[in-house]
Formats: structure tokens, sequence, C-alpha cells
């Protein structure tokens, strides 16, 4: 036998989208080297999220005794398998005992195992795949995976000034694997905003940049710049980011924010969230919508990158119209950032080229 299958790392999720709903089983083996052995996503039609979570387990000992290996530890973010599996809790549903009984004898056929528990940020990969899976419908394993989705994903700053949503949006496109991306900064001009809060519970790094706190526009902006810069990031995301900061050159065209309307109408200082709403109603506009677009030093200009649009009814309010842009604003920012993962924008003369 190959020392590098004597031991075997695994880690396992499962997930059902409506427990019970389409639902998915992954696994990633590897050695204590970190080598990876053998990665793997099934979908599994209509069942519930323990379901899942078992039948990943199930599959990854069944391929990690396929690999010779006398010594396995199975990570999980399921806190209730592992104290199953670790006699805490009792398996009451009478779905899961057959799992259960699988599990623990699959276990049992090793030399040494153990399952332990872990978060669901130090399951991130598992968690992809099974997200692949739902969203094909179909299994995945090595072969199948495509060069997009083998790709790195790109790190993103955002910059905010409220109550996170279009933050917590992004988030949620990147969990369901839509989104091959991951927040590694986030930058709030204002310290108690609920944004704040959001993205600290969610577990990111959070820095509180305010311009009152700076002497001039420079000074801000270089602050700005290099919690960028140590942070590695790819791409900026202005989400209800409030304050006009000069963009350096190392950023050009990698800086995006989204308008509540569509642009060049409705834009510029002063025309943001329910301001923007009340001049479209004013003008009796038949539609209205949201535009994403690379930022510049100058409020609201810059390349058009994806529009959104939206009607506008005869009973509108301030707040009924940007519930509906609010809606076409969820897709259109992921959408711009996803072109931008995948290289297919191109700035020429002040206008994007968008690339098949």
């Amino acid at each position: 036998m190959r020392e590098s299958t004597y031991e075997v790392i695994a880690y396992i999720d499962g997930g059902s989208r409506g427990n019970p709903g389409p639902a998915a089983a992954s696994f990633i083996l590897s050695n204590p080297a970190g080598t990876q052995l053998q990665s793997r996503a099934l979908f599994l039609g209509q069942t519930t999220n323990n379901v899942a979570e078992y039948t990943a387990l199930c599959k990854a000992l069944e391929a990690a005794k396929e690999l010779g290996a006398k010594k396995v530890t199975v990570f999980s973010d399921s806190e209730l398998l592992v104290k199953q599996l670790t006699g805490q809790y009792r398996v009451k549903s009478e779905q899961i005992r057959p799992l259960y009984r699988e599990s623990v004898n699959l276990l049992n056929e090793f030399e040494n195992c153990k399952v332990e528990h872990i978060t669901r940020e130090k399951n991130k990969n598992a968690d992809k795949l099974v997200n692949q899976a739902l969203n094909r419908q179909q299994d995945i394993n090595d072969k199948a995976m495509t060069a997009a989705e083998n790709k790195k994903p790109i790190r993103l700053g955002v910059l905010i000034s409220g109550g996170g949503t279009t933050l917590m949006n992004i988030l949620k496109y990147i969990q369901q694997g839509k989104l091959n991306a991951e927040v590694v900064l986030v930058i709030s001009s204002r310290s108690t905003v609920a944004g704040v809060e959001k993205a600290k519970a969610a577990g990111l790094d959070v820095k509180i940049i305010r311009k009152k706190d700076y002497p001039d526009l420079d000074e801000f902006s270089k602050r700005i710049e290099e919690e960028l810069v140590a942070a590695n990031v790819d791409l900026i995301i202005q989400g209800g980011w409030l304050c006009l900061w000069k963009i350096p050159a190392r950023y050009e065209n990698r800086v995006m924010n989204i308008h509540p309307a569509l642009l060049p109408n409705f834009g510029g200082q002063g025309m943001w969230g329910h301001h923007v709403h009340e001049a479209v109603l004013k003008a009796g506009c038949k539609v209205s919508g949201c535009t994403v677009h690379f930022c510049t030093n100058e409020y609201d200009k810059g390349p058009i990158i994806v529009q959104r649009s939206c009607p506008v009814k005869d009973d509108d309010t301030p707040d009924t119209l940007a519930a509906r842009v609010f809606e076409q604003e969820c897709i259109a920012y992921p959408q711009a950032i996803n072109l931008f993962a995948e290289g297919k924008l191109l700035v020429q003369n002040d206008k994007v080229k968008i690339k098949s």
C-alpha cells in the first residue's frame, strides 16, 4: 500500500434547498500533506439536510476504503451529525437510523477513525461542491468540474455606508455557488451602521474609515487604498457607499458601483437612495431600474457594465419603487462581478464591451 493513502482526511457536506427539497452531498479526500486525492458531489433529488449529511459521510468513507486507508479523520460542519456519532445525541429520526448504522459500521472498519466538527467557514470547498451539484442538478466529480469552477475566486473588497443589503446579497450568491468570489475586506465610512454588525456577524474583516477623521480627501483616499492593498483585493464593490474618494491608478476599472436608476439619468452628487426614486416619480417616468458601472473620480460617472429595468407603476411610492429596483440590483451586481471574474469586460473609449 502506498504511504500516501494510509491516512485520509475527509471534508464532507450535505445540503437541501427546502428541507426536504433538492439535495446534494459532497466529500473531498486528501492526505495529511494536503494533496487532494478525490472529490465528488452527488445530486440526491428531494430529501432533507440530515440525509444529505449522512450520505456524504458514507460516500466519503467508502471512497477512503477504496484508497486503502487505515486511518481516517472526517470533518463536518453538521454539529448534529458529529454529536450523534460521538454519542452525545440520540438518533431519533427513523429516516436517519439506517444511514447512521451504515456510517458506524464503515467507521469501525478503519484501524483509527474520528469525526470532528468544524465551522462552515472552514468547510468552503465541500460546501461549494454541494452547491454546484444543486445548481446543475447532477453529480460532479474531479473530471466533471469545469475550468471556470476550478479558478481561484476573486478577492472582493466591499465599501459600505449603511445597512449592508448589497453586501448580504453578494454573500448569498457566493454561498449558493453562483459567484466565484470571496469577500476579504469590508470598509465602512460609518462606525454605527447596521452593515458593520452584519459584516462582523458573517465573520468578515471590517475596517472603519471615516472621512471626518482625515484632514483632506487625499489622506482619506490613501487610507482606503492601504487597506485594499494589504488585503490583496482584486475588485472593489461599492455597496451603498456615499463618500467620494480618489481612485488610484492601480484600481482603474477595478471599482464598481451600483446606482438605483438608469444612468446617465438621475445621477450625480446628492442623488442616492430615496432621493433618486423621488426624482424618478416626480419626472413621471414609466421605467426605472439600476446601473452597475466602473467608478471614476466623479459621482455616478464611468463606463456602464450592466443595466436592468423595471416598470414604474401609477401608484408607486419611493418605498415601493425602491423595493422593485432592489430586486433588479440583486441580479445585476453579481452578474457584473461574474463578468469581471471571467475576464469578459473590456473598456475602450470609456465604454464597456462584453467579450463572448
